[in-house]
């Protein structure tokens, strides 16, 4: 994956991968004791709950800002 400072020069199918994982991250958070330990090397390493909550807004406000430029 690439830097999460950067998430406007990432491309369509990086941000729907990266979605999918907060959302499954989140999900993870939810239930007790399921919140398995990410390697260092991901992208989601070393983040809350909170953050990837926040992280995945900014992920989605930023593919309906694209979506909304095709239309």
């Amino acid at each position: 994956m690439k830097d999460l400072q950067a998430l406007n020069n990432w491309n369509d199918k990086q941000l729907r991968t990266i979605r999918n994982n907060l959302n499954n991250r989140l999900e993870s958070f939810k239930k007790e004791g399921a919140t398995r330990p990410l390697q260092a090397s991901n992208v989601l390493f070393d983040k809350n709950a909170k953050e990837c909550a926040d992280l995945l807004a900014q992920v989605k406000t930023l593919m309906n800002s694209r979506a909304s430029k095709v239309l």
